[in-house]
């Protein structure tokens, strides 16, 4: 089964300074490859997925460096569209001493959106086909999602969806729709409890995980950042406690958290299995700066594992 994402790629540069809040001169490193559906399928490549990306680039420094970047850790790029007019799409990030984060995008006018999704690339019937919500903000790239959604579901293949639902996504209507219209129709869901409360504000995270496991979801894996993760089918639950590790960018830990989860279940690698390597890619994540820095192998995942505590329980 092929893994295949469809959406935006760009390039980060990401503050040094905490608190600076993007109106200060300070230290900036990047271009650093970023955008989510880039970062989930560089980490599915690197855990030994076929992939294909389909998205857009700029004919310039930027974009050879994520398409460099993506060659070289085995993600099949013949779908991402190279253009000689625009540039490729840029964010700027800061942090603050909460948690919280502060993006400054610059997509509009860019080679984001600007790409086909070429139909002899992958079979629908043997996809697995991963989308994050932040793509869902770009109407040109919604449309492109949503008739593939329909083709892949029909052919029966598999949807996954990171549903990322901060609240600038869920103020818009028609993306807020196309949020809830991918969780109809997925068989994997991925959400953060973030997302939980943004989607489902007046239910308890059980009361929201049951609800998503009502619809076509087979399996709902709930990332809890610090806290680990809760994986969950109609038949089995299981808790993963967190990972402790020095913190340095989180930004991509989800991305990667998905990308090796999805990558191993597609390879038919057990959930309990598949979960714990997820836990561990994601606590791996944020050590690096860099939002696909912090990818790693199955191999570095695996010597990490070997001197974490086993925390899973089977409930």
């Amino acid at each position: 089964m092929k893994l295949v994402a469809i959406g935006e790629i760009l390039v980060e540069f990401v503050s040094h300074e905490r608190n600076c809040a993007l109106e200060k001169i300070t230290e900036y490193s990047g271009p650093y490859p970023s955008g989510a559906p880039a970062i989930f399928l560089d980490q599915a490549a690197k855990m030994g997925a076929a992939t294909e990306m389909i998205g857009g680039v700029g004919s310039d420094a930027f974009g050879r460096s994520v398409l460099s970047r993506l060659r070289n850790d085995g993600v099949g790029v013949e779908g991402v569209k190279i253009s000689k007019e625009l540039s490729t799409g840029t964010a700027f990030v800061t942090y603050f001493d909460d948690g919280m984060r502060d993006f400054i995008f610059h997509l509009d006018g860019t080679a984001i959106d600007q790409f086909t999704v070429p139909a002899s690339l992958f079979e629908p019937g043997n996809t697995l086909l991963h989308i994050s919500a932040s793509s869902l903000s770009v109407a040109p790239i919604r449309e492109m999602i949503l008739q593939q959604v329909k083709s892949v579901s029909q052919a029966g293949g598999n949807v996954s969806f990171d549903p990322n639902a901060r609240p600038e996504l869920l103020a818009d209507p028609a993306t807020r729709e196309a949020i809830y219209a991918m969780m109809a129709q997925s068989t994997y869901i991925l959400p953060s409890i973030s997302d939980l409360n943004f989607l489902y504000p007046n239910l308890s995270e059980d009361q929201a995980l049951e609800k998503l496991l009502a619809a076509h979801v087979k399996i709902v894996a709930l990332k809890r950042g610090a806290e680990g993760a809760r994986i969950i089918t109609q038949e089995q639950h299981y808790e993963l406690t967190g990972h402790r590790v020095n913190e340095v960018d989180p930004t991509g830990a989800g991305d990667c958290f998905c990308g090796t989860f999805l990558s191993l279940i597609a390879q038919g690698v057990p959930l309990l299995q598949a979960a714990e390597y997820a836990n561990a890619a994601g606590a791996i994540s944020v050590t690096r700066r860099g939002p696909m820095e912090g990818n790693s192998s199955q191999e570095e995942i695996t010597q990490f594992l070997k001197h974490a505590d086993p925390k899973a329980l089977h409930l």
